[in-house]
């Protein structure tokens, strides 16, 4: 009999699984214990060894593709036997859910649409009006004046409204001839980006279809031009008139403002739109006739002096994309997780390096592994949990966990993201040994070697960027520990010894804490014992 293959749950974090390479193709005998096919999770890439037996009949999912946990992969069975029924009727119950789910709201959508019939702005020969885009931040615009009221005809150039935005106040044209049938808010209303504010079409054309469905009408109409306008005017508020002589005169605030950025009295333009009101054009395309230039050359002259010419520079945006990998994904999930779950604090404190930078020196003479400051750091850290267990501690929900034993973790960077191997039971074990442990880690995260077995587990974590020179920073604590240490580069700085002002070496440690199971006065008295464990590092070796 038949039986479906699913994607398995290969480690505590994985929610899909991207099939990376089929070892078999349909037709091929499989016993169980084959490998079948190689799958990359969020952490690693691992063999998927078949359970069963039989011949493979199906194969879902491509190379490449990305399949949620649970989901059928491919099907085992006789040669010859019909498997259809399992690829219809098996899906796992989330699945079905989801279909019954997506098939009612399909009947939501369509109910309507078959019940009433669809009428274009373009069969009624009218043109649909929307509140346009007039800043890349724009979400809703006010409607800060009409210009005109339903039944005024109105040209395709005519701003038929003045829009206030986040940026700046801006003219809205109509790009139609007609007669303006229908205004949708009053002035000092707010209207969402694309929402019908206005329709303009032949006098005594009937519109209620268009108010009763949701406009489809092309974008391009409202946004294109009045977006080149906000070009000009968003990277400064709205201006007042010129003067108090142009107070009184028509025009839009787009035109004040070029007016008063020209040195153009206002009074002196003639406007082309209705009722003589002045608009951008009109601004623009004025020339002072002959008898001003005096007057308009001393006007602007203080202007001009102090008037600073850029060169011209000609750029070219680009930018390349590419799909979030299993790893990156879950990366986003559990630290946006941790951040917006666990109340985070910090506490930062610096150690004097000098003794552990003695030690190192003499322990590497002997030990059959190089130690790194960050393995004396990872030994102390896992010492300092035992006399401390409140900070090896984890939130379960209704009740603490309070972890008797130490497995530190290590996080490490790779091409695709972070991995935080763990170190088990460091405290017990020697610096030559977490060493060696690390270094073998290391080797397996670049290649992605490590195992579930390799990264589950931890009750603390160590994250260490001081080899990269980053003097302090601050983590996001590795859930579901409850803290986590960042180490800093240790630096050659002046301190005070004794009264006497020496040349030492500090390397500044910060403790991120879950506030809900570590209180401020326990972490201090945390990073107070891990400092003096660093600061007499043969206290480490006892």
């Amino acid at each position: 009999m038949a039986e479906v293959v699913r994607m398995p749950k290969m480690s505590d974090t994985m929610t899909e699984g991207v099939i990376a390479k089929w070892h078999k193709k349909v037709g091929d005998k499989v016993n169980s214990g084959d490998l079948v096919a190689e799958i990359e999770t969020d952490k690693a890439t691992m063999d998927f060894e078949s359970y069963q037996e039989g011949t493979l009949l199906y194969i879902g999912p491509k190379e490449g593709e990305a399949v949620a946990i649970d989901a059928v992969i491919a099907v085992l069975g006789e040669p010859g036997e019909d498997f259809q029924a399992l690829l219809s009727g098996d899906a796992p119950e989330a699945e079905k859910a989801a279909e019954k789910t997506e098939d009612k709201k399909e009947e939501e959508v369509s109910a309507p649409a078959s019940s009433a019939s669809t009428v274009t702005p373009e069969e009624l020969g009218c043109t649909v009006i929307t509140m346009p885009l007039l800043s890349d931040t724009m979400k809703e615009g006010v409607i800060a004046q009409w210009n005109f009221k339903v039944g005024d005809t109105i040209k395709s150039d005519d701003a038929i409204a003045d829009v206030e935005t986040d940026k700046a106040t801006m003219e809205v044209t109509a790009y139609a001839d007609g007669t303006l049938l229908y205004v949708g808010l009053e002035a000092g209303e707010a209207a969402k980006v694309n929402d019908i504010i206005a329709i303009v079409g032949p006098a005594g054309t009937d519109i209620t279809p268009l108010l009763n469905q949701k406009s489809d009408a092309p974008k391009a109409e409202t946004t294109e031009t009045p977006k080149a306008d906000a070009t000009s005017t968003a990277s400064s508020p709205a201006a007042p008139a010129v003067s108090n002589d142009d107070s009184r005169v028509k025009a839009s605030p787009l035109a004040r403002k070029i007016a008063q950025e020209k040195g153009i009295n206002l009074s002196d333009i003639k406007g082309s739109a209705d009722g003589g009101r002045i608009v951008k054009k009109d601004v623009e395309s004025f020339v002072p006739a002959a008898a001003q230039p005096v007057e308009t050359k001393s006007a602007a002259a203080p202007a001009e002096a102090k008037a600073i010419t850029l060169p011209t520079y000609v750029g070219e945006e680009r930018y390349t994309e590419k799909p979030v990998n299993q790893m990156r994904k879950t990366i986003a999930r559990r630290l946006a997780e941790s951040l917006f779950t666990a109340p985070h604090f910090y506490l930062t404190v610096s150690i004097d390096m000098d003794n552990a930078m003695a030690a190192r020196a003499q322990i590497n003479e002997v030990a059959p592994v190089k130690v790194s400051f960050n393995d004396i750091v990872v030994k102390a850290v896992a010492v300092a949990l035992k006399k401390h267990p409140a900070v090896n501690s984890s939130w379960q929900g209704d009740k603490i966990r309070f972890n008797e034993h130490t497995n530190i973790g290590v996080a490490m960077a790779v091409e695709d993201g972070l991995l935080v191997p763990v170190v088990r039971f460091a405290d017990g074990k020697s610096l030559s040994h977490i060493s060696a442990e690390v270094k073998d880690f290391a080797q397996k995260a670049k290649a992605k070697k490590l195992q579930p077995a390799d990264w589950e587990g931890s009750t603390f974590t160590v994250s260490n960027l001081g080899m990269f020179g980053i003097d302090e920073f601050t983590s996001i604590i590795n859930s579901p520990d409850g803290a986590i240490l960042s180490v800093g580069a240790i630096q050659a700085v002046p301190v005070v010894k004794n009264g006497a002002v020496v040349p030492g070496n500090v390397m500044k440690v910060t403790l991120g804490c879950d506030h809900r199971v570590v209180d401020g006065a326990t972490g201090a008295a945390f990073l107070q014992t891990l400092k003096s464990l660093v600061e007499n590092p043969v206290r480490l070796l006892a």
